[in-house]
């Protein structure tokens, strides 16, 4: 019998400006992780006559959505990324933008990613309620490899 278990997903964050982060072992407040994948690989050319070109794209771009709670040391440690990342582009230094890593191995599936190129699209929409929410941050991704 296979058992899933959130806790066999292991990782770290590298960021520029802010250092790295560890994904392992609880009570950093991560709630979930979604990697997307972006990159059409095929694409398809209609003629009037009817004849199809098919074209073959590369590439391995796509996002990465990590959900955690608006109170974690999770978010904080995104948020200090993004707003040095900012404060870095909005004064003409764009260098470390999309310069941001994460990687993750997966005990339940085998699975490992490599994510590189990294950069935040926004600051997560934060709400206000009687009970703490997740939220959930779009990280951007030039290039995701898996094995």
């Amino acid at each position: 019998m296979e058992v899933y278990s959130f806790l066999d997903l292991m990782g770290a964050l590298a960021f520029p400006y802010v250092g790295s982060f560890p994904l392992a072992g609880g009570q950093i407040g991560l709630g979930s992780v979604t990697i997307n994948y972006t990159t059409d690989r095929t694409e398809h050319d209609i003629a009037s006559d009817g004849s199809i070109m098919v074209s073959y794209k590369a590439g391995n771009s796509g996002s990465v959505d990590l959900e955690c709670q608006q109170t974690s040391a999770l978010y904080s440690f995104l948020l200090g990324w993004h707003n040095s990342c900012v404060t870095a582009a909005d004064n003409g230094d764009v260098s470390n933008w999309a310069a941001g890593t994460i990687a993750f191995r997966s005990l339940t599936d085998s699975r490992n990613f490599v994510i590189t190129g990294c950069s935040s699209t926004k600051i997560p929409d934060k709400v206000y309620t009687a009970q703490g929410q997740k939220v959930r941050w779009k990280i951007m991704a030039a290039n995701i490899s898996s094995t």
